[in-house]
Formats: structure tokens, C-alpha cells, sequence
């Protein structure tokens, strides 16, 4: 299939998937998490990413939030899967049920835990990508997966005709400009601080983690960049610096998305599946001093902001597990 223009949106979200206190999706909460930051001013979902919990939901579970995120987002904004498989077989299965649920497209990770050869990368892409009419977005990032997508390789798979972007998680910035000189393969920042520096070289959007929490900033960066003006792109992204330094650095950014979600009242409960764990006492702590330097960012006032570090304490064991066949 041939795919013209930007098929994902500027201003993705990487999606949490909120849950109930014993771990079980929260079906309402999902739906009106979706509503609210499409509102805010995303264009693009990526449910069922890193930070959706890829790795500890059911292929139903992933499914279902294709069909759900459809629903709520009625035209609104693209809907991408993520996640996939270390399994290429398994991975091939997958996009074709969410092709079939209706996402908008699909996003790879590089094989994890395996650690295969850039010949075996490039075979995993090529057939999953030849599986599914939709458009493939690549996921690079080795600090998660043990091995990177090298530059040679990205330069054979952007000839893939499905194939169309990549989300850049490794900061190399020097090979993010080699690219886009020698590809037609559009950028999207992977990395929630470097998001105004990669679009300042020619990325075309963000997938992003503090976006759940405040996408309009991220719909104004991009806007301002669109239209040249840095100023304002660069005063958006000094007003947002503290809140992803919450979100980001002290614990996995979906343990730290869904303890502010909930202490500001959007989410129901901030649990998270094990084995991740809701922040400690002193990472707690840490998150709320950066969030006491938040201020005038859109969409995200902590005047009113209760965190709860009781319900947060701890991961659950979901009744059904998840799966990686």
C-alpha cells in the first residue's frame, strides 16, 4: 500500500492504561484518559506502548484498546499499537488482530531479551512489516531492547514501502540528521527532553510520556516550530523542564504518569503491574519537590494536587497474566 503525508499525528501520546486498585484495566478510566488529552490537543494515541505495560498485558487486553481508543477518538486523532513481540511470529499475529481492530497504524519495537544480529532486526521489521497494510512506525530503543537499530540497517528498512518513521530513543542526534539527509522516513522524539531539540533538526512530532499528563505545551511546541517560530517553542519546553524531570527521572515514567495522574484526581487508582511497583517513600518525595517547581503549564495545575502514596505502594497480580505467544 502506498502511504502519502503523515499517516500518525504530531503530538502522540504514549498511553498509560489505567487500572483498577487490584490491577484490572479500568475500561471508564481508559476512555475518558483518551478523551482528555485528545482534548488537550494530541492528534495521535500510542496505546499499548512501554508505557501502557506492554509487557504484563493480555493480547485481549491489547486489542480491546485498539476498539476502545477508535471509539472515544471518533476521527480525533490516530490510533497506533504498540508493543508487538520478541516473537516474530507472534509480533505478525498481533498487528494483523489490531489491522482488523482498526488501529491507524502500528509501532515495532526491536526484538528484546534475544538480542538478535542486525540481520535478524532487519528480517523481524521486513516480515511484520509485509504482514500488515498499515503503516509501520520503528521503535529504537537499546536501553530497553540490549541492541539498537544501526544506521545501515534503518537506511535498508526505510525502503520498505509500509515502513515510514521511526521513534528515536537513543538521543544520537548526529545519526537522526544522517537519516533524514539520506531517508524519507519521518522522526518522532522517543525522549520526553529532547522533543524541541529533535523537532529543531527535523523531526516531525513526539511520542511522549509526560504528554498524559499535559499534552497542550507539546501542541504548542510543535505549533510554534511549525510556523518557525523558536521563541515561543523554546519558552514552552523551559516551562515543561520540571515536569518531565518528575515524570522522568527518578522511576519508570508509567509509574511516575500514573502516581501525578492520580493525585490530581484524572485516574482512579495509580496502580501498576508487577513487577513494576508504585514509587518508594524518598522517590516519592523526589517526584513531588520537582513537581513544587510546576508552574504555569498548561493543563497541569498542582494547586490542587493530593497524592496518595499508600495506593500508589506496591504492583498487582492481574487475574489472567499476560503473555508472549
Amino acid at each position: 500500500m502506498t502511504h502519502t503525508g503523515n499517516p500518525f499525528g504530531q503530538v502522540l501520546v504514549a498511553l498509560v492504561t489505567p487500572m483498577t486498585a487490584d490491577g484490572e484495566v479500568d475500561w471508564p478510566a481508559v476512555e475518558k484518559h483518551i478523551d482528555d488529552v485528545i482534548t488537550a490537543g494530541a492528534d495521535g494515541i500510542v496505546v499499548t506502548g512501554t508505557t501502557g505495560e506492554t509487557s504484563t498485558l493480555t493480547d485481549r487486553e491489547k486489542l480491546r484498546l485498539v476498539e476502545v481508543g477508535k471509539d472515544v477518538a471518533a476521527g480525533r486523532a490516530k490510533i497506533i499499537t504498540g508493543g508487538g513481540s520478541n516473537e516474530t511470529a507472534h509480533a505478525i499475529e498481533l498487528y494483523k488482530a489490531s489491522e482488523r481492530a482498526g488501529a491507524d497504524g502500528i509501532m515495532i519495537v526491536t526484538p528484546y531479551y534475544n538480542k538478535p544480529t542486525q540481520a535478524g532486526i532487519l528480517t523481524h521489521f521486513r516480515l511484520v512489516a509485509d504482514a500488515t497494510d498499515l503503516p509501520v512506525i520503528l521503535y529504537d530503543i537499546p536501553g530497553r531492547t540490549g541492541v539498537p537499530i544501526r544506521y545501515e540497517t534503518i537506511l535498508r528498512l526505510a525502503k520498505h514501502p509500509n515502513i515510514l518513521a521511526i521513534k528515536d530513543a537513543k538521543g544520537d542526534f548526529s545519526e537522526v540528521s544522517r537519516v533524514l539527509n539520506q531517508t524519507d522516513l519521518m522522526y518522532f522524539s522517543g525522549d520526553d527532553a529532547n522533543v524541541l531539540p529533535h523537532l529543531a533538526i527535523g523531526a516531525t512530532g513526539l511520542i511522549g510520556v509526560t504528554a498524559n499528563i499535559a499534552a497542550a505545551p507539546y501542541r504548542a511546541i510543535v505549533d510554534a516550530v511549525n510556523r518557525g517560530d523558536l521563541a515561543a517553542a523554546t519558552a514552552e519546553h523551559k516551562r515543561l523542564e520540571p515536569l518531565v524531570r518528575a515524570v522522568m527521572t527518578h522511576v519508570p515514567g508509567t509509574v511516575s504518569a500514573k502516581y501525578i495522574l492520580h493525585g490530581l484526581g484524572r485516574i482512579s487508582s495509580p496502580r501498576v503491574r508487577l513487577p513494576l511497583v508504585g514509587p518508594e517513600e524518598w522517590e516519592a518525595a523526589l517526584i513531588e519537590d520537582e513537581l513544587d517547581l510546576v508552574t504555569d503549564v498548561p493543563g497541569a495545575d498542582f494547586s490542587n494536587f493530593r497524592p496518595d502514596r499508600n495506593a500508589a505502594a506496591g504492583g498487582a497480580l492481574p487475574k489472567v497474566h499476560g503473555t508472549t505467544r
